[in-house]
């Protein structure tokens, strides 16, 4: 193959790929600085248990609801490569009436039912109050949450990764302030502890969309776009936005219960044993961050190629940036497997959790080397409007082998957290050889890849 072409290919994948990459890195630093200032509160044994469950509630909502991100990305990424700018609009304008609409109505039902919620799952009365105060305004920001869902999707699919990158920068430093005022009560605010970290979100939250706003009214894109000449429902485009988007929602659920559930099953070997998994877990979850950058990457520059009818382009796309997240993974596998407990570290500085995890990170880290073809090239399938088909392949290899295998190695057989943990390798190795067969072997220029949609 010609240099100059690999050369370029990477270079755009790049471009769009790590200002993603960075966005994604501040979420990350929010939730450790988040961390660190419940942990110094008097209350903390309480609020950092209801921080725990809180923090997984929210997650579990905020993952099945931002996957209306990628129903925008692909649409908008559609219409973009061929040149279909008012298109592009339309898309973004049915994403916000969905993503405002959705949101008040979560939120109204997560008001009415967060305490109740909280005090099932908290087997401590003072753990269910904080949680369920936790929630109450952390859940308030949601419509406002996926207004920005709605425009990051759109940036997104116009390849314009570096809005997100300074979104990312402004929203989470407002958050740390404004989470750090209401915890402590400082400037004249009473203080409200727990409380006061979910208040702060959703006020960075609120300021996020308003960002996403004065972007959006930009003359460089007010002139082109002209986004709210056409604000008006559109069910054709609603019905692609949710067909498109519903799969990634169930898939991320999914992906959060086959971890939920390993993690309960470490429980059965030890205390030890499951405290050390959540560490791994945790690492993992650091390291495979542009993995998922890498994936945005993909999704847009194979959106804009079949976009503009370039299928072979499309598909050099997504093997060019799986190699390049490989090259990534690679390199920091080889460092988790001959170094954990200096990576431990980062999360931990109890030796006993740290040699009790080096093993399992070490498998964790082969591991990792598989997932990037697989998270990328799954990027690149949701982008061809296949994400039906990604989430089924997440069905089979999580809940069908990683979560059964490691039932049996950890709980029937009692053979420890090593043989526990080789669960994870099985299932990715599994999951990805599923996804390469898919993208090798699908006809890119053919019907398969039409979005109804796409051209609105």
């Amino acid at each position: 193959m010609n240099l100059f072409l690999v050369d370029n290919y990477y270079k755009k994948i790049l471009h769009v790929g790590l200002p993603a990459i960075a966005g994604l890195s501040t979420q990350m630093i929010v939730s450790l600085v988040d961390a660190a200032m419940i942990g110094r509160l008097p209350e903390a044994t309480y609020a950092l248990a209801a921080m725990g469950l809180g923090v997984l509630a929210t997650w579990a909502v905020v993952s099945f609801f931002s996957s209306l991100a990628t129903g925008t990305h692909v649409l908008v990424a559609r219409n973009f490569g061929s040149q279909n700018y008012i298109g592009c609009s339309k898309a973004l304008n049915n994403s916000l009436i969905i993503g405002f609409s959705v949101g008040l109505i979560i939120t109204a039902i997560c008001a009415f039912t967060a305490s109740p919620v909280s005090h099932f799952f908290a087997a401590d009365k003072i753990v269910g109050n904080y949680t369920a105060q936790f929630l109450f305004f952390r859940l308030l920001g949601l419509p406002f949450f996926l207004v920005s869902v709605s425009f990051r999707g759109f940036f997104f699919g116009i390849g314009k990764t570096k809005i997100f990158m300074f979104s990312g920068i402004m929203t989470n430093l407002l958050n740390i302030i404004f989470n750090y005022s209401l915890i402590y009560g400082l400037f004249g605010i009473p203080r409200m502890g727990l409380a006061g970290a979910g208040l702060g979100s959703s006020i960075a939250t609120l300021f996020d969309s308003l960002f996403y706003f004065i972007i959006i009214l930009l003359p460089s894109y007010r002139n082109r776009y002209r986004v709210f000449s056409y604000f008006k429902i559109n069910l054709k485009l609603i019905k692609s936005i949710y067909k498109i988007s519903l799969p990634v929602s169930f898939q991320n659920i999914f992906i959060l219960l086959g971890f939920l559930i390993f993690i309960s099953i470490t429980g059965f070997i030890g205390t030890k044993e499951q405290a050390a998994s959540q560490a791994v877990i945790s690492t993992l979850f650091i390291s495979l961050l542009p993995c998922f950058g890498f994936g945005i990457a993909v999704q847009t520059l194979i959106g804009n190629s079949l976009g503009s009818k370039s299928f072979d382009l499309a598909r050099k796309y997504g093997f060019e940036a799986a190699k390049i997240a490989t090259y990534y993974t690679l390199s920091l596998g080889i460092v988790f497997m001959l170094l954990p407990q200096f990576i431990l570290l980062i999360i931990t500085t109890d030796q006993s959790i740290i040699q009790t995890a080096k093993p399992a990170l070490r498998i964790a880290g082969f591991a990792q080397i598989f997932y990037a073809t697989g998270v990328v090239l799954a990027n690149g399938l949701q982008a061809a409007g296949k994400t039906l088909f990604v989430m089924s392949s997440e069905i089979l290899a999580n809940l069908f082998v990683f979560v059964p295998l490691a039932i049996v190695f950890g709980v029937f057989l009692k053979l420890g957290l090593v043989w526990t943990w080789a669960a994870l390798p099985a299932y990715i190795i599994v999951y990805t050889t599923i996804i390469v067969l898919k993208f090798h072997f699908m006809k890119w220029g053919s019907e398969e890849v039409k979005i109804h949609g796409d051209s609105a």
